[in-house]
């Protein structure tokens, strides 16, 4: 990491012990700008309470703070105010991979430590961190002689809203984010939240009216709201509990097996509960403060962390039932058995010749791997068993020879990424990771993706809870031991770990592209995922489908990709991840080669990135630059609706001409009629131009832009 300091300014403001005259009862501090104040207050009784408002607009309007225990006493009221010390800190550092090559971190600091008289003078303390772009606080627990250990009942943190905003919600659950998103006012939910908990594998959803985070909103005078948490370690995951009638919000933390929530030994701190704001729905997706309150790596060497665009044998186990993971027709086996005597199904997809092909596809296209699912046994009876013994992680189908794919990959230049399906059996998965992973480096694999459908065991634990929140970073941790990179799926949403453990480099965890065969999404899903999801990190979304209508594959079904060809290519820049897929099935890109073009060419990694408009839920367009090149990539999507991006060059250097390769939709496309038609057109741009581009509905833009010489920008058009 390279970290630059530019000024810290460190005040000591006031100590006092005990009694608190009432100058000391309320403190404010103001963001870097000064468009944000936080004010903190204890109210009667000592209760600790925050409001935050945005250029005098109330964000948060006065909302108390607390703990609830069940083994001691309670951090909730009885407070008084011993010591408060504010910090200014501005500083520079580089991610090793991220959609900047240096972010900022800019705030003022608010530390206010609080001591209950009644309880032995016992206290905690509450930090605040206010940005430019938002705040983080968390709850800090100090080792001392009356506090040692204590079991959470429940946080009560409040977030009491100053209206009925509307917002952009799935409910509330402790084991899947894969819910399709809501758009409605806060009072609307109650109304809407049965049609909205559709059934979802291994799905628990809350039975008090709540939502997940990150929770999108706007108000009714301008503001963009956003609450979610970082820096999640040791702790459940929290949603958030609505009072429809009052617009207040409030923590709701997923418990474990036997009802608690959490189990906390000082010195311990919470994860950093963050309300990100803004008046421009841009700030929101440039916002990096749930990666600034995250810690720096720890790891000595980041080298072998790389990012990677790849393609896989997996779309086709969705589309058709072209092929399966499973091998064979049983489906009842066990681990240890002879799984040469299984009788093949005839339609297994991991074969050896068949990686082969995949192999081929992404030398001959220049693509850094391939993912291979279904290679390992036991997908005969892997799902809804709550079976613990299902995959050993090393022992391959009768069909695929491990070492031979590796050597064939090896000698194409390809890089094979591992795939280790759980099954929800994080027991079973901690018991046979090491031996996976030596598996891995003997093989030539240094990236996994790893996946937790199915109910999880330890039986009762939930995906969200704090036994799988520690599982999560003890597999990543473990993992960095072998050098090996992480995708997870169906894990906890993620709150900016992947800089503290840059090795997690993307998840899946919400509503991604295998449910455009099982159902479809709607257009505007993918204009929302970026204001919720992606605030906590990298996704795994699996872009990139050309085959928009699934009745190709003569299943008998109408089902349908609900964009246009060129959304899907938008994608790869508006869905940030240094982990980019290519999912559709090589002939399919074979049938579109010079839209493929673009997908080859895209970056994963990123010097800077310019979020050039956006509405959640209508629109976005975003332009990146590449890592260490003068390359230039935009990409633009829509709703359901049609609409003309209005795409800025203003990031170039000044005084030069680029080509910009212009993939749009065809007058007559639509995300349900003819989504295949495109354009593409080569066109000189400058610093100074603007295109003004129609999109189709559902549909989208991509461009890329790259240097030039005159003979190759002779007979092109300018803009």
């Amino acid at each position: 990491m390279n970290f630059r300091l530019k000024k810290i300014r460190l005040h000591a403001l006031f100590l006092f012990v005990c009694a608190s005259p009432l100058w000391m009862l309320a403190q404010e501090i103001n963001s870097p700008n000064k468009n944000l104040v936080l004010k903190f207050e204890l109210r009667e009784n000592g209760v600790p309470s925050y409001q935050l408002t945005y250029k005098g607009k109330p964000v948060i309007k006065s909302s108390t703070l607390g703990v609830e225990t069940k083994d001691v006493a309670s951090f909730i009221d009885g407070f008084s105010i011993t010591n408060t010390t504010q910090t200014a800190v501005d500083v520079n550092w580089d991610p090793v991979m991220g959609e900047q090559k240096t972010i900022r971190n800019n705030y003022n600091e608010l530390l206010v430590t609080l001591a209950q008289v009644k309880n032995n003078n016992r206290y905690i303390r509450i930090r605040f961190r206010l940005f430019n772009d938002g705040l983080g606080f968390r709850y800090e627990f100090p080792k001392q002689n009356d506090l040692n250990y204590f079991v959470i009942k429940e946080e009560h943190t409040e977030f009491q809203l100053a209206g009925d905003h509307k917002i952009f919600w799935i409910p509330g659950d402790y084991d899947t984010n894969e819910y399709a998103y809501t758009t409605s006012k806060i009072s609307e939910i109650p109304s809407l939240m049965k049609k909205a908990t559709v059934e979802i594998n291994s799905q628990w959803p809350i039975k008090n009216l709540a939502v997940q985070t990150p929770s999108m909103m706007k108000s009714s005078d301008g503001l963009y709201i956003n609450i979610h948490e970082a820096a999640l370690i040791n702790y459940p995951a929290m949603s958030l509990n609505v009072d429809a009638t009052t617009f207040k919000m409030s923590s709701h933390l997923t418990p474990d097996a036997v009802g608690n929530k959490g189990y906390i030994q000082t010195d311990a701190q919470t994860p950093w509960r963050t309300i990100v704001v803004s008046d421009k729905a841009t700030d929101i997706l440039a916002s990096k403060l749930i990666l600034n309150l995250n810690e720096p790596t720890r790891y000595k060497d980041v080298s072998w962390i790389k990012p990677v665009k790849y393609i896989g044998i997996w779309w086709e186990y969705f589309v058709a039932g072209k092929s399966t993971w499973a091998y064979g027709k049983e489906n009842n086996v066990k681990l240890g058995q002879d799984f040469t005597k299984l009788t093949p199904n005839g339609k297994h997809g991991a074969t050896t010749e068949h990686a082969k092909e995949y192999i081929d596809f992404a030398a001959k296209n220049g693509f850094d791997a391939i993912l291979i699912e279904g290679w390992n046994v036991g997908w005969e009876d892997w799902i809804n068993n709550w079976k613990e013994e299902v995959f050993d992680f090393t022992t391959a189908y009768p069909d695929f020879d491990v070492k031979a794919v590796h050597e064939y990959a090896t000698a194409k230049g390809v890089k094979i990424i591992m795939h280790h399906e759980t099954s929800g059996a994080a027991t079973n998965y901690e018991r046979r990771l090491d031996r996976a992973f030596e598996f891995m480096n003997a093989n030539g694999y240094d990236a996994v993706k790893t996946g937790y459908v199915g109910k999880i065991i330890p039986r009762g634990e939930h995906h969200d809870g704090q036994w799988m929140v520690n599982h999560y970073i003890h597999v990543a941790e473990r993992a960095a031991d072998y050098k090996i990179m992480i995708d997870s799926h169906e894990a906890v949403r993620p709150t900016g770990l992947n800089r503290t453990y840059p090795n997690w480099v993307a998840q899946e965890s919400a509503r991604g592209t295998e449910f455009e065969a099982m159902g479809g999404l709607a257009p505007e899903h993918t204009t929302i995922l970026p204001f919720t999801r992606l605030m906590g990190g990298p996704m795994d979304y699996t872009p990139g489908i050309f085959q928009t209508d699934l009745t190709y594959y003569k299943t008998g079904g109408n089902q349908r990709v609900n964009t246009t060809l060129v959304k899907q290519l938008a994608y790869y820049v508006t869905m940030y991840s240094p982990l980019q897929m290519a999912a559709d099935i090589p002939e399919n890109y074979n049938r579109f080669p010079d839209t493929f073009q673009f997908i080859k060419d895209v970056a994963v990694d990123w010097d800077n990135s310019y979020i050039l408009e956006a509405e959640p839920g209508d629109y976005i367009t975003i332009a990146r630059k590449a890592k260490g090149k003068n390359e230039w990539f935009v990409g633009g999507i829509t709703d359901e609706n049609a609409r003309t991006a209005t795409i800025a060059f203003d990031y170039l250097p000044k005084g030069k001409k680029y080509i910009a390769t212009v993939y749009s939709d065809a007058k007559d496309a639509s995300w349900n009629e003819k989504p295949q038609n495109y354009t593409i057109q080569k066109i000189i741009v400058t610093s100074k131009s603007v295109l003004k581009q129609s999109i189709a509905p559902g549909g989208g833009v991509a461009i890329s832009i790259k240097e030039g010489t005159a003979t190759d920008m002779k007979g092109l058009g300018k803009l």
